[in-house]
């Protein structure tokens, strides 16, 4: 079995506090035709440097029933900067279009089998797994981006098509689980396939 969620799979509900003071579970986002759930935080260069081309995607999918949730599920003890409080935060100065979800036990991200920050999950109206991975292929640094995985599988999904490439490496800092350095990251996460 692969440590990350496998294509085909049923996205893991989940009950989780956001930075708007509400609790949401998969449920809340039913209307959604696509569902992007993907792991993130507050300090990674990765997903700092990618910040503004996901925000993109989002607006750009918006009005086609496209739904991002973002959970940062980094123990704030190996990464203090991954306070909620801090969430808080980013969210009232950057007001990403996205719900910015609080996963403290690592309970969610070990469901879907999260490896960095950020990684991708797309889920289509019946919530299976279509896509998982990166969103860019240079997300530290998206001026020498060549690739949007991330876009390129909403405009397939949307179409109706098969998903060209559907499974990419995330590319990222890895997820910071508690009691753990910040280098450390199980042997099976290299495992996608």
């Amino acid at each position: 079995m692969s440590f990350t969620l496998p294509l085909g799979a049923q996205a893991p509900d989940f009950t989780l506090p956001a930075t708007d003071g509400r609790m949401y579970s998969l449920k809340d986002f039913d209307e959604a035709n696509l569902l992007v759930i993907f792991f993130t935080c507050n300090h990674c260069p990765y997903v700092v440097g990618s910040n503004e081309i996901t925000r993109q995607t989002a607006l750009a999918y918006a009005d086609q029933g496209v739904r991002f949730v973002g959970i940062n599920a980094n123990s704030v003890r190996t990464k203090p900067d991954d306070s909620f409080e801090r969430m808080v935060s980013v969210m009232e100065e950057e007001q990403f279009p996205w719900v910015y979800l609080h996963d403290e036990s690592q309970e969610v991200a070990k469901s879907y089998g999260a490896l960095r920050t950020p990684h991708f999950y797309v889920f289509d109206g019946n919530r299976k797994l279509v896509y998982t991975g990166r969103g860019v292929d240079q997300p530290r640094d998206t001026s020498k981006m060549t690739v949007n995985d991330l876009d390129r599988a909403l405009s397939e999904a949307l179409a109706g098509s098969e998903i060209s490439v559907p499974l990419t490496n995330p590319i990222g800092c890895n997820v910071k689980w508690d009691g753990q350095d910040e280098h450390w990251m199980p042997v099976e996460a290299c495992d996608l396939v």
